[in-house]
């Protein structure tokens, strides 16, 4: 059919909505091509991901994105391709130059409500910036995705003139799998966490402020009921690495890095609880759907997580676990109590019924129909 570049502004490898979204497109006949950038940490590309990573002088801030731009720019105009598939505001500048200097189809896909993210609702200039971005080359893009009805709903009311129409759903789904099977905590035993308790599990690859760090590891304080495993990077897992060693944690908080995504599948089938407590303060965060909540499910334990919109329909249509009165540690530790005092046959028996439906698969047929939409050939 011919080859698709697909651009992340990441380092290409821990990215699995990327990864999936590739895999879809290789199936469909579609060679494609990653396009992101080097880190100082960067590990090197599996064998099955063909792409390049651009050195960058700059690795934050607006000279990063400038400099991302430009190079993404300059980069893709004399590459030879078939059309452009653009993640998250911050790759598609650059897309929407080339394609249409080029003459070819262009897909958007939104990971997030990026102009309402975390790092930018506090930062007026920044937030201004992107939303200038995005106010001009949204509308004029034919095919759109997201990773759920609530920020389609947005986007849509935003843009509502938009070539796209309403942007369509993609959810962040894990490829449907046969189970991992692990003999009780056996994962977490081989990396000497105690497993004499029931074991909490909260996993992010980017553990920022306001996605409920602190209050799990309060939650976990002086109690010995069970242990808490976080599994991640960020400032609020550097924090929490230090805290660990505190009298009241000891032997109740463990901190590991972030992991393979095939590493981490079988840490968290060894879990007994999955944990996901992002606070609804920012836009994005109030309309996320993470995709831990649905690795959890996956995996076929039960969810502790935030009332937020979307996670509380997932939770509450498939009854695979509970949400959060409040915020604080004494509501997550009743949460957690909750869960444990079911069966684990129980959770597995709902997890699995929830999985049947709740798997990439589902939502695939969308990224034909985005080809289609953006005017790739067959």
């Amino acid at each position: 059919m011919g080859r698709i570049y697909v651009l992340v502004s990441n380092d290409l490898v821990h990215d699995q909505r990327v990864k999936k979204t590739c895999g879809t497109l290789s199936r469909l006949g579609w060679e494609t091509h990653l396009l992101g950038r080097h880190l100082p940490q960067s590990e090197p590309l599996p064998p099955d991901r063909k792409g390049t990573r651009l050195n960058l002088f700059f690795h934050k801030g607006a000279l990063f994105y400038a400099a991302l731009q430009i190079r993404f720019f300059w980069f893709l105009l004399f590459r030879r391709m078939d059309g452009i598939w653009a993640n998250d505001l911050d790759t598609l500048l650059p897309a929407f130059l080339v394609s249409r200097i080029r003459g070819i189809p262009l897909v958007y896909d939104s990971h997030e409500f990026f102009t309402e993210s975390a790092g930018l609702t506090r930062r007026r200039f920044q937030r201004g910036v992107w939303l200038a971005v995005e106010r001009c080359l949204h509308p004029r893009i034919r095919a759109v995705l997201t990773v759920n009805e609530s920020i389609a709903a947005q986007l849509h009311q935003r843009y509502p003139r938009a070539k796209s129409g309403r942007p369509r759903v993609l959810r962040n789904m894990p490829v449907r799998a046969p189970w991992v099977q692990v003999a009780g905590r056996e994962a977490f035993a081989q990396v000497g966490i105690p497993t004499d308790r029931p074991i909490a599990l909260l996993q992010g690859a980017f553990m920022d402020a306001d996605r409920g760090i602190r209050e799990a590891v309060e939650a976990t304080r002086g109690q010995d009921r069970f242990r808490l495993v976080l599994i991640g990077a960020g400032p609020e897992w550097e924090w929490a690495s230090q805290e660990q060693s505190a009298k009241d944690l000891t032997q109740r908080l463990f901190c590991l890095p972030k992991q393979p995504y095939e590493v981490l599948r079988k840490f968290t089938a060894s879990a007994d609880v999955g944990l996901s407590l992002d606070k609804g303060v920012h836009g994005n965060y109030l309309l996320s759907l993470p995709n831990k909540l649905f690795d959890y499910i996956h995996a076929g334990i039960p969810v502790v997580a935030s009332p937020l919109p979307e996670v509380l329909k997932v939770v509450q249509d498939w009854d695979v676990g509970v949400t959060v009165v409040g915020h604080d540690a004494a509501s997550i530790r009743t949460a957690i109590e909750a869960v444990l005092q079911q069966p684990r046959s129980h959770w597995e028996q709902a997890c699995a019924r929830a999985a049947e439906s709740l798997h990439w698969g589902a939502d695939e047929p969308q990224i034909v129909s985005a080809l289609r939409d953006a005017g790739f050939r067959d």
